[in-house]
C-alpha cells in the first residue's frame, strides 16, 4: 500500500537533485530567480511560488520573482519585516506552514491586493547562506490536500541551494560591473592627476591654470555622473529597484520632459516639435521611470544635434503598441556604432568630442523599458540624424516583469 507514496517521494527528491545542479550553473540573476520559483511550485504542488529578497539596511523584503509575475506591481513590491509572514520567517530563521492564511494576523494583505491573488495556504522557508538570511521562498496554495513536512523538507533544501546560487550570481554580477567601472575610471582619473601635477608647477602660466581648472571641473562632473549611472544600473540589474505601475498621461509626461530640457535646447538654437496622436490619452506604467527614459533620449538628441537643429517627438499607436519616437538632426551613426549602442560603457567614436557622457544611459533606458515589456529601436543615417523609438504595450495594464 505504501509503494506509490514512496515512489512519489523518490521522484520529488530526484527532481530536487536535478534542480540543484541546474541552479548552480545559472549566473544570470533574474533567470535564476524565475527558475527557483518555478521549481518551488513544482516540487510542492503549489498554485504559485515567489521569492522575496531581504534588504537589511531598510529592514524590508522585496518581491523579486514569482510564477505569477505577469501581475502588475509584483516586481520590487516592498513588504515590511514587522507584521508579515515573510518577516516572521526572516526573524525566526525557520520554515512555517500556514493552513488558513486569511485568518493569520501576520498575513500582509497589501500583497494580495496588489497581485490580485487570494492566499489560502502558504509554506515558506528562509534563504540562508553563510549564516545570513538573504530572503524567503514561498509556495502558495497547495493544489490538493495541505502542505506537509515532506513539503517543508523539500522547500528548505531547495531554499538552501537557491541561497548559495543567488549569492554566487550577485557576486558575479558585482565583479563584472566593478571591473568595467574601474576600467572606465582610469581616463578621468588620469586627466585629474595630470592637471594636478601641472597646477603644482611654479612656472604654470595663468591661462593654462584657467584651462586646467575647467578640465578638473569637467572631469569631476563626469565622475559624479558616472557614479550615479553606475549605481542606477547596478540596482536595476540586481533587482533592487521597485517599479510602481499606474496611469500615465502621455501628453503630460512629454510636456514635463520638454520643460526640463527646453533651456538646453534654446542655448543651441534647437527647435522642439511634437506630433502626438489625438486618440492617445493614458497608458499603464511607472511614470517616474518612463520620464527617466524620455529625458535621457531627449538630452542625447540635444547634445548630439547640430547647432540650430531640430528635435521631433512623435507619439502614435502602432500594431498594439504605443510608439514614442525622438528624432534629431545630428551627425548620425554608422551601422557599426548602432550595433553597440546598448552595451555598457560604449560611446560611438567621435561623440566624446561633442559632449560628455557615461556610456550607461541607453543601457539603463533599455532595462527600464524591458521591465515594461517593451523595446527600444534605433535607426540612423550619417549626415541626417538619429531616431530612437520606444515601443510600449497598449493593453490596459502593462505587466511589469523581471529584467
Amino acid at each position: 500500500m505504501d509503494k506509490p507514496a514512496i515512489s512519489s517521494s523518490l521522484e520529488r527528491y530526484q527532481r530536487l537533485i536535478e534542480l540543484s545542479c541546474d541552479l548552480a550553473s545559472q549566473l544570470n540573476l533574474n533567470e535564476l530567480l524565475f527558475r527557483i520559483v518555478a521549481a518551488a511550485a513544482d516540487l510542492c504542488d503549489a498554485e504559485q511560488a515567489s521569492i522575496l529578497l531581504y534588504d537589511a539596511l531598510k529592514g524590508e523584503l522585496h518581491f523579486e520573482a514569482a510564477t505569477n509575475m505577469d501581475n502588475p506591481l509584483m516586481r520590487g513590491f516592498a513588504v515590511p519585516v514587522e507584521n508579515s509572514i515573510a518577516g516572521w520567517i526572516v526573524t525566526n530563521r525557520e520554515p512555517v506552514i500556514i493552513e488558513d492564511a486569511q485568518h493569520d494576523p501576520r498575513l500582509y494583505n497589501s500583497v494580495g491586493k496588489a497581485v490580485q491573488l487570494s492566499t489560502r495556504s502558504l509554506l515558506g522557508a528562509p534563504l540562508i547562506t553563510k549564516g545570513k538570511v538573504i530572503g524567503v521562498l514561498e509556495a502558495i496554495n497547495k493544489r490538493s490536500g495541505v502542505f506537509n513536512h515532506e513539503d517543508v523538507d523539500l522547500l528548505a533544501a531547495l531554499g538552501g541551494q537557491a541561497a548559495v546560487a543567488i549569492e554566487n550570481s550577485r557576486l558575479f554580477l558585482q565583479s563584472d560591473l566593478i571591473a568595467e567601472l574601474v576600467h572606465e575610471l582610469r581616463t578621468p582619473m588620469s586627466a585629474l592627476n595630470t592637471a594636478v601635477h601641472l597646477l603644482n608647477r611654479p612656472d604654470s602660466p595663468s591661462d593654462q591654470t584657467a584651462r586646467l581648472l575647467r578640465m578638473i571641473g569637467d572631469e569631476t562632473n563626469r565622475l559624479s555622473e558616472l557614479a550615479t549611472a553606475f549605481l542606477d544600473l547596478s540596482r536595476l540589474e540586481s533587482g533592487r529597484v521597485q517599479f510602481k505601475s499606474g496611469s500615465v498621461d502621455i501628453r503630460h509626461l512629454i510636456t514635463s520632459c520638454i520643460e526640463v530640457i527646453a533651456s538646453r535646447a534654446a542655448e543651441r538654437g534647437i527647435q522642439i516639435q511634437t506630433n502626438i496622436s489625438a486618440e492617445l490619452t493614458t497608458i499603464q506604467g511607472d511614470s517616474d521611470k518612463l520620464k527617466q527614459v524620455l529625458l535621457n533620449l531627449l538630452s542625447n538628441a540635444i547634445k548630439y544635434n547640430k547647432e540650430n537643429g531640430r528635435v521631433t517627438i512623435e507619439v502614435i499607436p502602432y500594431d498594439g503598441d504605443l510608439v514614442i519616437s525622438i528624432s534629431d538632426t545630428g551627425a548620425g551613426l554608422n551601422a557599426e556604432a548602432l550595433g553597440h549602442l546598448f552595451e555598457r560603457f560604449y560611446r560611438a567614436p567621435g561623440t566624446e568630442k561633442i559632449a560628455a557622457g557615461t556610456g550607461l544611459g541607453l543601457v539603463i533606458c533599455k532595462r527600464i523599458i524591458d521591465v515594461h515589456r517593451g523595446r527600444i529601436e534605433v535607426s540612423s543615417q550619417v549626415g541626417v540624424g538619429t531616431t530612437f523609438s520606444v515601443h510600449l504595450p497598449l493593453q490596459k495594464a502593462i505587466p511589469l516583469k523581471g529584467m
